[in-house]
């Protein structure tokens, strides 16, 4: 009897183990299937990757290294076009000081007006809606389209500039036919494209809970001390992140000196990513080789001052609406 109950129970044992082994194949082949669905649907993203971003990366890393004018083979010179644009290259220096004014004159007056405008948008009044759509219409324009504009509007004698200056009596200027005014002149143009940091300044703003401005108020705080002590400090993450896309798009500015003053005057708008584009693809004998160096210089500039900036950001970011 005792035999008979062991071997049942060996059997259901074994029943057991059968079962939980067809389990588990079943589940494996469900994973399989599953992670095989999953790779088809990155794929795209995976190949378009290569192709566009991985495959040009690669082998413009290789012509960095080379002297190459886009028609015939390249040929290897190691450093030579390193050594030359750091030592020999008479436009390399003031096209990067150029590029670097331009930034400290951009970054900060867009990031400020940008902050002043979602400030004075977020509230209620008639015709808000109406008011952020017309600041934000400069933004979809066609870029070329807005620097003919502006370069009719600097027009030295019949542009709108000087006119409304006249007007009011104060001292007219060449604006992009002047070394000095040349630069400030294209920031202003840019400030009249603020709208796209205003509406991300604005959706920060509005993610603010109202209870903190009511307990602040409550508490006896004032205008500013609320500001500073709770707006800012809830935005910090978006005015990391407009920093970021501000100093980006700085040191990549190409279509301002291009269609407006073509590096000059006296290469005082030379900025670093005209003087790639002149290198690269103007002028009679294009050397694409040692424009792609500059390219890799230009990139790992950026790649500092992003570096930089994100290693400063645990001083003045405060991480989940942090506000102790």
């Amino acid at each position: 009897m005792e035999t008979r109950i062991d071997g049942v129970q060996q059997l259901e044992r074994q029943s057991t183990s059968v079962k939980a082994g067809r389990k588990r194949r079943s589940v494996k082949r469900w994973r399989s299937s599953d992670t095989i669905a999953g790779y088809l649907f990155i794929f795209p993203a995976i190949f378009g990757f290569l192709l566009f971003i991985g495959y040009p990366l690669v082998f413009s890393g290789y012509y960095a290294f080379t002297n190459w004018n886009g028609l015939n083979d390249p040929t290897w010179v190691g450093l030579k076009n390193f050594q030359y644009l750091f030592t020999k290259d008479p436009a390399f220096w003031p096209s990067l000081r150029a590029t670097a004014y331009f930034g400290l004159l951009a970054v900060p007056s867009t990031l400020v007006l940008g902050l002043l405008l979602a400030l004075l948008l977020n509230r209620t009044f008639p015709g808000v809606k109406l008011f952020r759509t017309i600041m934000y219409l400069p933004v979809v324009l066609p870029v070329v389209a807005v620097l003919t504009l502006w370069k009719y509007i600097y027009d030295p004698t019949f542009g709108l500039a000087n006119m409304l200056l006249s007007t009011l009596h104060l001292p007219t200027s060449l604006w992009l036919g002047s070394d000095q005014m040349a630069l400030p002149a294209m920031v202003i143009i840019g400030l009249w494209g603020v709208g796209g940091s205003m509406v991300i300044f604005l959706a920060g703003l509005q993610a603010v809970p109202n209870e903190i401005y009511e307990a602040a108020k409550i508490d006896g705080a004032g205008t500013l001390s609320i500001f500073w002590r709770i707006t800012l400090r809830m935005i910090s993450p978006i005015l990391f992140l407009q920093l970021v896309l501000q100093l980006t798009a700085a040191f990549q500015a190409f279509a301002q000196p291009k269609l407006l003053t073509e590096g000059g005057p006296d290469f005082a708008t030379d900025l670093f990513m005209y003087k790639i584009y002149k290198d690269g693809f103007s002028g009679a004998f294009p050397q694409i080789g040692y424009a792609t160096a500059e390219v890799w210089v230009l990139f790992l500039i950026i790649l500092v001052v992003t570096a930089l900036t994100f290693r400063s950001s645990s001083m003045w970011v405060y991480a989940d609406n942090n506000l102790d």
